[in-house]
């Protein structure tokens, strides 16, 4: 038999014809294009059909009488005590930057505006009626927790900071509690230094 026979046009057509579902017509157009009902068909639908393993993954806890695994909390979940009638008090968050004349007139260390090339965060906490000695500060790698016996703050911070490195100041003419935490990050192309 002749490969060219058996790969013709017509015989394509043919066979087109044959593995078409829909009822036969008589349109010339409809002919002239070869379709196929078996476009649906993939190479995972060839053979019997496979049933997906059932297999459950559990993990093990540490301590059997403990219901979750201690990676599961999130850091600072232990502070959020939604029952606490204290006010939230206001609040405002800015990033400061060092930069120097190379910074500034000549753009050489790569450094931009945005807070990913910021070095510190400084927190402005407004506490009217506050006394420097009620208040309580508690910071973490990536939480920041204040209270005092009328306001009680909880805030995630943006990024994770290191909590050794911290400056509070209580500004008492204004009312208002300023926290500088320095921000703890990888060594990247844009901040290569400790600062």
């Amino acid at each position: 038999m002749d490969m060219d026979s058996v790969f013709s046009g017509s015989s394509l057509q043919s066979l087109a014809k044959l593995l078409r579902d829909a009822p036969e017509e008589e349109d010339d157009d409809y002919d002239d294009v070869p379709h196929c009902s078996v476009a649906a068909m993939t190479p995972g639908s060839v053979g019997p059909v496979k049933k997906e393993p059932t297999s459950t993954f559990q993990l093990k806890p540490e301590n059997k009488k403990s219901i979750w695994n201690t990676e599961e909390v999130p850091e600072g979940s232990e502070f959020d005590d939604t029952w606490d009638p204290r006010e939230k008090p206001e609040y405002e968050i800015s990033f400061k930057q060092h930069v120097g004349t190379e910074d500034v007139f000549f753009g050489m260390t790569g450094k931009d505006p945005s807070t990913a090339c910021c070095e510190d965060i400084v927190i402005k906490i407004k506490l009217p009626e506050t006394k420097y000695s009620d208040i309580t500060l508690d910071i973490q790698d990536k939480v920041l927790d204040l209270r005092t016996p009328k306001k009680k703050l909880l805030l995630h911070l943006p990024y994770p900071v290191n909590s050794k490195e911290g400056r509070a100041r209580f500004l008492s003419e204004e009312e208002i509690l300023e926290v500088t935490l320095r921000v703890s990050r990888k060594f990247d192309l844009i901040n290569f230094s400790d600062g």
